[in-house]
């Protein structure tokens, strides 16, 4: 299914390519005259590096194939040994660019009788001649970097009958079977002649979608790229379809050692990649508020695609595809946003979390995110599916050795949990709720109200929270006695100093234990969640109380200390 709507992408929506033709860097360029005769002693460097498109030199289309350890000349646009058989500080020998420069002349050879082209001669000619004792490479000379030629003028690789000829020299003529692409019986490849560039942990020369480069991955008999057979016409087609989903911005997005494409069968105005990139408030409400009118209109009703990926060596793996409409994802994406809301650590509304935030929220460094997190808040994203208890787990072991909550991992395990519940209201959990059935929940909250105690009382910088968050979440009976009996000090301390906040914390307090019958002896993982909750709400809570006091009493000195008021 992915293939096929790669072809019907590509076939629609890119812009039609020579076959075998793709866009890449052609950093020099060799000026030679009608005769073959060298224009220029030096060749034109195209390499900006000012630009970073055309930091390894100018983009054109020409002659690309799948290349591997064996040889295969570019056509008129190949590295240095290939065209003059100059050796590269890699290889091993001389006889190695001696071997590759043979095989790129016998190709111009051909190219040249068959097509009888002036231009093709001339450069036959030129390379035929001693090239290098005609043209001085420069000391910089990058020799990983592509050569053509432009005879008269003209680049040689445009020529229609030049791009004929190459076509004509990758045409599949081996085995005959059904392409699993289109239905068609005819030949099909023995390896797919184009790659996909872009794939984190791929190849940086690129990567197939379709290969078996081991006897496990091969299948009754069939080897390389006939595991799956397909036609030459749709394996450039799927191949240029993914690589113009990768390049282009609003259709790719890459996080976690992943690589995520999405986009719609007819072209449409709505994207999908601003809302988890860097969400913005504003688009959110108007998004939610479409949804909530309930109004439909026909690009609503276009088909949504969206695929994960990751490399392997010179492997793509696809490791998730969804199918589905745009309306659907408008749906999943406002309940997603709606399912992450959670106050600030003030009680204000801090706005929508982007998905790098909230992957981010389960690992100490950035880096460290694993490619199964984002491809999980995408999938709930986008078809509503229920994350994992994985990303719960990673969440509660990240509050455990950090022995704190942030807010988007506060939002994050928000998300999990409502995803997972089969009674989900929108605005549950949101804020503080005195009146949750869950202990766990209270328990949370019980250790925000001690921690408030002692930093009331003493100002410590190191919080019972501190040292004792990781227990606490996971086995309240076993700390909560002793948190309760070491807070008698600083409630009498706090009875002695400010007696306002020492009636309003111990009766908060005994509230909240009213509502633990009995301190639990083991949470569960979603238990440790509703305890980070309860611990963060109460915070945020408890911290918005004190900001409006202390507003109530700016106020008030104000007004007493105003002449005009009397």
């Amino acid at each position: 299914m992915l293939l096929q709507k790669l072809v019907e992408y590509a076939s629609h929506r890119v812009e039609p390519t020579p076959p075998l033709y793709e866009e890449r860097p052609i950093r020099y360029v060799v000026e030679l005259d009608a005769n073959g005769d060298p224009l220029s002693t030096e060749p034109t460097d195209t390499a900006d590096a000012s630009d970073r498109r055309t930091r390894n030199g100018a983009r054109r289309l020409a002659p690309q194939v799948q290349r591997t350890a064996a040889i295969k000349p570019l056509l008129l646009a190949d590295r240095a040994d290939y065209t003059f058989g100059r050796k590269r500080q890699a290889d091993s020998s001389e006889r190695q660019a001696q071997e590759r420069n043979a095989a790129y002349l016998e190709m111009l050879g051909r190219c040249a009788a068959e097509t009888e082209e002036p231009a093709v001669t001339a450069v036959l000619r030129f390379l035929g001649d001693d090239p290098l004792s005609r043209l001085l490479l420069p000391d910089d000379f990058d020799e990983s970097a592509t050569l053509t030629f432009r005879v008269g003028g003209s680049f040689v690789v445009d020529l229609p009958s030049v791009r004929e000829f190459w076509a004509c020299e990758h045409r599949s003529d081996g085995a005959h079977a059904q392409c699993m692409v289109c239905g068609r019986e005819g030949p099909v490849l023995e390896r797919l002649q184009s790659r996909i560039k872009g794939i984190p942990g791929g190849q940086s020369s690129g990567t197939a979608l379709i290969s078996a480069n081991e006897k496990a991955f091969e299948s009754y008999g069939l080897e390389a790229s006939r595991v799956a057979p397909t036609c030459e016409s749709c394996g450039e087609l799927f191949t240029k379809g993914l690589n113009e989903l990768l390049a282009t911005e609003g259709n790719s997005y890459r996080i976690g050692g992943s690589a995520f494409v999405f986009w719609t069968r007819e072209e449409t105005a709505f994207s999908v990649r601003s809302f988890f990139d860097r969400p913005d408030a504003e688009e959110v409400r108007a998004l939610i508020a479409s949804v909530q009118t309930g109004r439909r209109t026909a690009p609503d009703e276009t088909a949504f695609y969206a695929a994960s990926l990751t490399g392997s060596g010179g492997r793509t793996v696809v490791r998730d595809w969804m199918d589905t409409t745009v309306a659907d994802v408008k749906r999943y994406l406002t309940r997603w946003f709606r399912m992450q809301r959670i106050v600030n650590w003030d009680n204000s509304d801090p706005g929508p979390l982007s998905l790098y935030q909230l992957a981010g929220a389960t690992v100490r460094d950035m880096r460290d995110i694993p490619p199964t997190t984002p491809r999980a808040l995408l999938r709930t994203a986008l078809t509503g599916a229920p994350m994992p208890s994985t990303i719960l787990y990673q969440a509660a072991r990240r509050n455990q050795a950090e022995q704190r909550l942030t807010h988007p991992r506060a939002a994050l395990i928000k998300l999990v949990l409502m995803s997972q519940s089969r009674n989900y209201q929108e605005d549950n959990m949101v804020s503080l709720n005195e009146e949750h059935p869950n202990p766990a929940y209270h328990c949370g909250r019980l250790l925000a109200e001690l921690e408030e105690a002692q930093r009331g009382a003493i100002g410590a910088n190191t919080t019972i929270t501190d040292r004792f968050y990781g227990t606490a979440s996971t086995a309240p009976a076993t700390v909560f006695p002793r948190l309760l009996s070491g807070a008698r000090p600083h409630l009498s301390k706090l009875e002695r100093d400010n007696r306002g906040a020492y009636h309003a914390l111990e009766r908060r307090i005994e509230e909240i234990c009213a509502r633990i019958p009995a301190f639990p002896k083991i949470l569960t993982l979603e238990e440790q969640g509703l305890f980070s909750l309860g611990y963060y709400h109460q915070r945020a809570h408890d911290r918005a109380a004190m900001a409006e006091a202390r507003a109530r009493r700016e106020n008030a000195q104000q007004s007493s200390n105003d002449p005009t008021e009397g």
